[in-house]
């Protein structure tokens, strides 16, 4: 079946959410599950599709506490175990949608039967856990069945790491070093910075803190366009420290 990418008129879900992929993590090994929802209630992003990976043998908030997280975020700097800085919330939407996935409300997707749902909607891979645990060619589909997409990995320092993911994702980085890194092997970067903090050569500040812009009309954070920098957000971010600061542009 073949899917354009010219807009058309929206068409209805029959579900809340597919499962787009089951199998071993590319981090760790363990099971894990790639599911796709079809309906947010997050302002920043604006009505993208948005792809959930999850441990599938533990709940999220349990994952987070005991580091089995590791099979979905890898070695993570921001994760619970470690420095404590995710922004996400993960006893809300993740630890929702792994409920909705063993009580079985997400049916597998078929191509042929769900994927004009997702043909005129941006996707959002990696609304919780990193693209780059599940394969390159299930987050490739996600990223290319719409109209766009946005992706983010912290996984570019490992060695099996798959650089394809540099065309769809943006490399997660820390600091204005790591973030040099990364753009000298052609990726391109967003980069968390304290308010504060200067834009590094190449930068732009994110459109949704500057502008108030949503993700779904920016869309810069697809791996091709641009090198971001984001104010630190969420509920770690009185955790969050930066430990390399380029006096240039100012962020904020």
């Amino acid at each position: 079946m073949m899917l354009s990418n010219k807009k058309k008129v929206w068409v209805t879900p029959r579900y809340r959410g597919y499962i787009m992929w089951q199998g071993p993590s590319a981090l760790t090994g363990a099971e894990i599950v790639v599911i796709a929802t079809m309906e947010t209630s997050n302002r920043k992003t604006g009505g993208m599709v948005q792809v959930w990976i999850l441990d599938v043998n533990m709940n999220p908030v349990e994952a987070a506490k005991t580091g089995a997280d590791d099979s979905i975020c890898g070695d993570c700097p921001h994760k619970p175990t470690n420095k404590k800085t995710c922004y996400v919330n993960i006893g809300q939407a993740p630890l929702a949608v792994w409920k909705g996935f063993h009580r079985g409300i997400y049916p597998t997707f078929d191509i042929d039967k769900h994927g004009p749902m997702f043909v005129n909607r941006y996707t959002r891979l990696g609304a919780y856990g990193d693209p780059a645990a599940a394969p390159y060619e299930i987050m490739e589909l996600l990223a290319k069945i719409g109209l766009g997409n946005t992706g983010y990995t912290h996984q570019a320092a490992r060695k099996d790491f798959d650089m394809r993911f540099i065309g769809i994702c943006q490399v997660s980085a820390d600091t204005p070093k790591q973030a040099a890194k990364w753009q000298a092997k052609g990726a391109k970067t967003f980069r968390v910075a304290l308010e504060g903090d200067s834009l590094a050569e190449g930068e732009i500040e994110c459109l949704a803190d500057s502008e108030g812009i949503q993700c779904i009309d920016c869309g810069l954070c697809n791996g091709v366009q641009q090198n971001i920098a984001i104010t630190v957000h969420g509920r770690g971010a009185k955790k969050f420290k930066s430990s390399m600061v380029i006096p240039t542009v100012q962020v904020a």
